[in-house]
């Protein structure tokens, strides 16, 4: 009990925080381009309390599983400090100012990681066994193959191998391995292609690997060398959360994807506490990367939805859709949305009962 606890506090301050960022990115730039902000809310009602300073309401509320800013005339122009009122740039401006400061979490943790001197624990990683039928024996790998590289990315351990190749489903890549023969030991170039979809406990490739001559390295980066490679990280990452959602949606490679909801991030968020602040720091760094793209998708009621709204009026030359039915759709996503929410949530708990985890 006393893990669940530290599991939900953790989780809570970690959304809070990225839901904080996110809102504040809002309200910085509405105040900026002169937009009445009506409320700034922690959240969601009902309300524990409230503070008013100046025209706008500072709100507590009770659910702690998001947050907002309601500003006046979203969808309405008819006062001069609406949002509705605004040139596109500057409703373009503040629609966006959120998922890019989320955006920025994400690059500014991810290079305080390298920056920061830390452990690193480096290993050869040896193809241990290789499943008959599985896309690395039709590759033609071998156990005892180690593997160098996958590609231009080195190898340095069993977890830089399983992100590449989550990486990569459904794509060929060429893999450097070292194998012993009768001249010795030569190095090796393999196309393998990981499967998007495979038999249930024998993975993208068919094979399980092990880890020889393991040693801890103390590392570090300079800024622009972490600034780097954590742009490198976020697009890797983007390019997997693409391939997920595509694949959710349209099949193909990623098609496998389970989504989490609040109840399965928290019992992810406690499960990654454990190993350690680094690995925590990159999973709030992922999540404020996932923060950042859901909310630009063209789903209405997210900031994507409503941006999708000023591309239609960019096409429409400048002709706006009504104030109502434009508030009617973004009513219907955020039902959609809280049901949504609520389904994932109840396959989150039928699962932690199951004793499964979200790994």
């Amino acid at each position: 009990m006393i893990e669940i606890l530290r599991s939900i506090v953790l989780f809570l301050s970690v959304l809070g925080s990225l839901v904080l960022v996110h809102e504040v990115g809002h309200y910085l730039t509405a105040r900026y381009f002169g937009v009445r902000v009506l409320e700034f809310g922690i959240g969601f009602p009902p309300r524990l309390f409230k503070v008013i300073r100046g025209d706008t309401v500072y709100s507590l509320n009770i659910i702690p599983l998001g947050g907002f800013v309601r500003l006046l005339g979203e969808e309405d122009p008819s006062d001069p400090a609406s949002l509705a009122s605004k040139s596109l740039l500057k409703r373009s401006s503040v629609l966006i100012a959120g998922p890019a400061m989320n955006l920025f979490v994400a690059i500014f943790l991810l290079s305080a990681i390298y920056v920061i001197p830390h452990d690193t624990i480096q290993a050869k990683v040896i193809v241990e066994s290789v499943v008959p039928g599985g896309s690395a024996e039709i590759a033609g790998l071998k156990e005892g193959d180690q593997v160098l590289a996958l590609g231009d990315y080195e190898i340095m351990h069993g977890q830089d191998l399983i992100y590449q190749v989550h990486l990569s489903l459904g794509e060929t890549g060429i893999w450097k391995i070292a194998r012993w023969t009768g001249y010795g030991l030569e190095e090796m170039y393999i196309p393998v292609t990981p499967r998007s979809d495979w038999p249930v406990g024998q993975g993208p490739t068919g094979i399980t690997i092990a880890h020889i001559d393991q040693e801890t390295i103390r590392t570090s980066l300079s800024v622009p060398q972490s600034i780097g490679k954590a742009l490198s990280q976020i697009w890797d990452m983007l390019l997997m959360i693409k391939r997920g959602i595509t694949g959710f949606v349209f099949g193909g490679p990623g098609g496998q994807v389970e989504f989490a909801g609040p109840v399965g991030i928290a019992q992810m968020t406690g499960e990654v506490s454990k190993i350690g602040i680094m690995p925590l720091v990159a999973f709030v760094a992922s999540l404020s990367l996932s923060l950042a793209v859901i909310n630009v998708l063209p789903i209405p009621g997210l900031d994507g939805g409503r941006l999708f709204f000023l591309l239609l009026e960019v096409l429409r030359g400048g002709k706006r859709i009504s104030p109502h039915q434009e508030a009617f759709v973004h009513l219907l996503g955020i039902v959609l949305l809280v049901s949504l929410f609520l389904i994932i949530s109840y396959h989150d708990i039928l699962r932690l009962i199951d004793g499964e985890n979200f790994f």
